[in-house]
């Protein structure tokens, strides 16, 4: 596994040195914040963040990378060591023979069931109005370590699509995926028969996710558009999810929504939880937008959701500006009473040399109808950012939340980005 590594860093340095292009982006920022250890006694911590995105290319081939690394600048905290962590870094090579795309190394992965970044390979074969892709490789180590992890036979994930498009107005994806976890290891505290305490040994087994799933789409510009999506579990062999959500908007200025799903809670095969009795949920919503002018919309959403023997409804207004929005959200029954207002503002002056921005929210919530005390939050963020040439830019934002449990919290964050873009004339 360290050769695998060592392999892929070798073709990245000979790479390099061969090649036309590099480009990405650099940031670098600090983040400060306040943490009590007990009542009235706190400390005030501020943390950096070196970002790294590095994208170095020859004609079909890249080599992409993408990593942080994250510091203590004053206190040190017990839990949250600086860390350098790797998000990507693998080769793609693209339109092999005019049909194939593949990307090899530590890579991200979309997909509703398996979201996130692994370890392997990807390959996309691509012809006409079909695309045939498939991966696999291992789960991350914790942190985003540059390593492989040991166990990969416990922690892979697998899958493959095919996509098709049809009459330049529908498009249907089936696709097969399969991700294992292996838990670790650990010691718990147990009674014996005779009520003495004893230490146990826990060896759980490994937990998988395993779907396959279909999606077919359906659209005609300016008129309509139809997603729909399933998804159905080969552990427990049922429904996991369906959904389906359209738009409506051959109507001049006037747009409707309409959205559906059928959803089963997403528990881990062999995994605890697995054993308790749990329902599904069923969500219904209902909305439009109307356009005034260029710059001022208004929303409206009203939505229903139907547990095994309770319902909960969520409405939504507000107005989307060119200056920016101002929405309002009601939550009523099982889910709990909530009324939350939410203010936010961005501009960009002398053709985005300054843009200030401000953001406002209120909420009152409680558990359910019957309690009889509210809960009350109140956030602030105000910030501005500057940039005075294309490729550098600056962003200073305060921020303030006060609820019962955080009281008068104050942080601040100042961020710079650099953006970079260097073709190289080799000989």
């Amino acid at each position: 596994m360290k050769f695998f590594i060592l392999t892929l860093l070798l073709l990245a340095v000979t790479f390099t040195a061969h090649s036309q292009n590099i480009s990405g982006r650099f940031s670098s920022s600090v983040y400060t914040f306040e943490r009590f250890d007990s009542i009235n006694v706190s400390k005030t911590y501020a943390r950096a963040y070196q970002l790294l995105s590095l994208n170095i290319n020859k004609d079909k081939v890249s080599l992409r990378s993408y990593m942080n690394l994250e510091t203590n600048l004053t206190k040190e905290q017990q839990v949250d060591h600086p860390r350098l962590r790797f998000y990507n870094l693998y080769l793609e090579a693209r339109d092999l023979f005019d049909i194939a795309t593949i990307k090899l190394g530590r890579q991200p992965q979309f997909n509703s069931v398996v979201g996130g970044v692994f370890d392997g390979v990807n390959l996309d074969l691509h012809k006409g109005d079909y695309k045939l892709s498939g991966f696999y490789g291992a789960n991350i180590p914790a942190y985003q370590k540059l390593e492989l992890i040991k166990n990969w036979d416990e922690n892979y994930v697998a899958g493959a699509a095919l996509t098709a498009y049809f009459l330049n107005n529908i498009r249907f994806e089936a696709n097969y995926v399969k991700k294992n976890f292996k838990e670790q290891e650990y010691n718990a505290a147990r009674l014996d028969e005779d009520l003495n305490h004893m230490q146990v040994h826990i060896r759980n087994k490994s937990n998988q996710y395993e779907f396959v799933s279909g999606e077919l789409s359906y659209s005609l510009k300016n008129i309509v558009s139809i997603d729909t999506r399933y998804d159905y579990d080969l552990n427990v062999e049922r429904t996991s999810k369906f959904e389906i959500s359209g738009r409506y908007e051959q109507i001049e200025n006037l747009g409707i929504n309409v959205y559906y799903n059928f959803r089963e809670p997403k528990v881990r095969y062999n995994s605890i939880f697995s054993v308790f009795d749990y329902g599904n949920s069923q969500e219904i919503e209902v909305g439009g937008d109307y356009r005034f002018t260029p710059h001022y919309t208004f929303i409206a959403k009203f939505a229903n959701v139907t547990y095994e023997t309770e319902n909960s409804q969520r409405i939504t207004g507000g107005f989307n500006t060119s200056w920016g929005s101002l929405i309002y959200r009601k939550n009523l029954g099982y889910a709990g009473e909530l009324d939350a207002v939410s203010l936010y503002s961005a501009y960009s002056f002398f053709e985005g040399l300054i843009t200030p921005s401000l953001g406002v929210s209120y909420t009152s919530y409680k558990l359910s109808k019957d309690d009889l005390d509210k809960n009350d939050l109140m956030s602030v963020l105000a910030g501005i950012n500057y940039r005075p040439f294309r490729f550098l830019s600056f962003d200073l934002q305060g921020q303030y939340m006060n609820n019962k449990i955080y009281k008068d919290d104050y942080r601040f964050f100042f961020k710079l980005n650099y953006w970079f873009n260097e073709n190289l004339n080799l000989m």
